[in-house]
Formats: structure tokens, C-alpha cells, sequence
């Protein structure tokens, strides 16, 4: 139990960290540099990233840790290691807000600036003024709750090690 239980928490941390390394990249690097191009240049960019991101290497770390964190709660609630089930639970909360943010307003940003048609100036433009400062914004937010759930997924995984130990 103690194993599934230590298995569960490095896999969801990884995943956590993974995530949280993705969007604070787009926060840093990704957004930054694109900002600098121009808007046919920036739209077609952000349709192809998003278009390429949604695939298995993506999609994994995105989505499995949430089991995961279910699950780690479980066996940390009937198990090993309970001082680290806190922790897990807010890892958690942190994790799904990180999600629905995703999921509710970047994805739906993404589908809308996927739609825009690329030839007209005028709607390039629009299409860009739209999408940008309400992406960006919120790639922050969910950049920071993704992280902020990794920090305290580490310090769980810290405890249920060091659960028993005199």
C-alpha cells in the first residue's frame, strides 16, 4: 500500500511539475517573444501551436494527475502517511482551478482565434486584440496555480517519505 500510495504522489507531482513548467514557459518565453511579431505572424502562430499541442505528450500530464491526486487522497486518507493528506487536498483544489481556467477560458480562446480568418488584416488585428491580453492573463493565473500545486505536491510527498520516521 505504502508503494502504490509513494508511486501515486511521484506521478502526479511529475505530471503537476510538467504543467506547471509548460505554461510558466508561455508566460515567460512563448508569449513574450510572439508579442514582438506582427498580428498575421502571432495568430498563425498561436493556431499552430494550439492545433500541435493537443496530442498524447500534451495531454497526459494535463489530464492524469487529477486521478492521480483522487486517488493519492484516498490512500492517504485510509493509509500511510496522513499527515501528507492536507497537502494533497490542496494540491488538488490548486490542480483543478489550474484546469477549469484551461478548460474555461483559454481553451475557448483557442477555439475562437483558431476560427479567424488569416488573410484579412482587419480581422487578423481583431482576432489578436481579443485573444492576447485575456490569454496571457490567464496563462499567468493557471501558470501560478499549477505551480503553486506542485510546491505543495513536493512537500506531500516530502511528508508521506518521512511519515513514521523517528
Amino acid at each position: 500500500m505504502r508503494a502504490l500510495q509513494t508511486v501515486t504522489l511521484l506521478v502526479a507531482t511529475l505530471g503537476t511539475g510538467l504543467m506547471a513548467g509548460l505554461f510558466a514557459a508561455f508566460a515567460y518565453a512563448v508569449m513574450p517573444g510572439l508579442a514582438r511579431s506582427g498580428d498575421r505572424s502571432f495568430v498563425r502562430a498561436m493556431q499552430h501551436i494550439n492545433r500541435a499541442i493537443l496530442n498524447g505528450w500534451f495531454l497526459l500530464p494535463f489530464l492524469l494527475p487529477m486521478p492521480l491526486l483522487i486517488l493519492a487522497t484516498v490512500l492517504s486518507w485510509n493509509g500511510h502517511g496522513r499527515v501528507a493528506l492536507p497537502w494533497i487536498l490542496a494540491a488538488l483544489v490548486l490542480y483543478l482551478a489550474g484546469f477549469f481556467v484551461t478548460s474555461g477560458v483559454n481553451v475557448p480562446l483557442n477555439n475562437a482565434l483558431d476560427k479567424a480568418d488569416t488573410e484579412d488584416d482587419g480581422r487578423v488585428r481583431a482576432a489578436r486584440a481579443v485573444f492576447e491580453g485575456r490569454w496571457v492573463t490567464w496563462n499567468i493565473v493557471r501558470a501560478a496555480l499549477h505551480t503553486a500545486a506542485f510546491g505543495v505536491l513536493a512537500w506531500a510527498l516530502f511528508l508521506h517519505g518521512t511519515a513514521g520516521q523517528a
